[in-house]
């Protein structure tokens, strides 16, 4: 590999802790809405809404209408009045990674270009990389619902590559998902780092990732 010069990032559950995120938000859900319920049984709730999630991986408003039909409601909850309350306040329970901007201050201070890529709607997205005040460290940002493409398609890294001005073998993709993140980005001529968190590794994947870390700081030993 030559060297770096580049690195692009994933955003959910890599710059920003979509775990503590969704949990924050389906408890603050519970609260609001099913309030009769006893502390245990609100619990059980939570983890049932977590699992149904799937780590943020289900169609939204699929996941809506489920729950409108299943959760223990006192009075009935349509989808639609779910997907309101979420769209008006998931955000607002935004966590960042541990370590992530000091990583990225540290990225910037080494002369490292910053590039972000996320799947996910315009103004979502938009929302949380602002609300987490992460903008500024990025001189590409490509969000899928924006360009028309989604992660693993290649076309999408290519395209933030056009946008760094960097070639594919000077770039390094940093993100948790071992297909979307990094046997996508390899796919495009990238080398991944694959930062471990829920997703376990495909071992039918043609492509492995360069490196593994548990923490973002462990980058630092890296570049």
């Amino acid at each position: 590999m030559k060297e770096v010069q580049a690195i692009l990032f994933d955003l959910d559950n890599t710059l920003m802790d979509r775990d503590q995120t969704f949990r924050s938000f389906s408890t603050q859900f519970v609260q609001d809405f099913l309030g009769h319920l006893e502390p245990a049984e609100a619990q059980d709730v939570i983890e049932d809404i977590i699992h149904r999630d799937a780590d943020g991986y289900r169609d939204k408003d699929g996941f809506f209408v489920e729950l409108s039909e299943v959760l223990p409601w006192e009075t009935p909850v349509p989808a639609e009045h779910i997907r309101a309350y979420y769209d008006a306040s998931y955000i607002n329970h935004g966590a960042t990674m541990k370590h992530a901007v000091d990583v990225l201050k540290y990225c910037k201070e080494r002369g490292y270009i910053l590039g972000l890529v996320t799947n996910g709607k315009v103004d979502i997205q938009n929302t949380k990389i602002d609300t987490l005040a992460l903008r500024e460290y990025f001189k590409a940002i490509v969000i899928s619902g924006e360009v028309g493409i989604a992660k693993p398609d290649p076309k999408i890294y290519q395209l933030a590559l056009d946008r760094l001005g960097v070639p594919a073998d000077q770039t390094l993709f940093i993100g948790d998902h071992p297909v979307n993140d990094i046997w996508g980005a390899g796919k495009a001529g990238l080398q991944g780092i694959w930062l471990q968190r829920k997703h376990a590794w495909d071992d039918q994947l043609d492509i492995q990732p360069w490196q593994m870390i548990h923490e973002l700081n462990e980058l630092k030993s890296i570049l």
